[in-house]
């Protein structure tokens, strides 16, 4: 997620909060991955459930919606707070 996240990045997250288009959220990948992404949409499943399409900050890096497709809904676990540590602060929103 660089530029916005540099690995060893440590977040305070907020689980079952609401997620709007523009914020980080932690999301469950249908392999189980757990991945830090950007929600940029919301979109329907492949079977009619509310889903998310989630994209990495660095389009030539890592794995995303443009891979997996629509994440369901119930698969965003948490949205991102703030940055605790090495950097604290607010995480920008796009």
């Amino acid at each position: 997620m660089s530029p916005t996240l540099r690995p060893g990045d440590r977040l305070l997250v907020r689980y079952a909060a609401p997620v709007a288009a523009g914020r980080l959220v932690l999301a469950r990948f249908p392999d189980g991955t757990l991945a830090v992404k950007r929600a940029v949409e919301a979109r329907e499943t492949r079977t009619g459930e509310p889903g998310w399409w989630l994209l990495s900050d660095n389009p030539d890096e890592g794995v995303d919606s443009r891979h997996r497709g629509v994440i369901a809904e119930r698969d965003v676990v948490a949205v991102v707070v703030a940055r605790l540590w090495p950097r604290p602060g607010p995480v920008r929103r796009a």
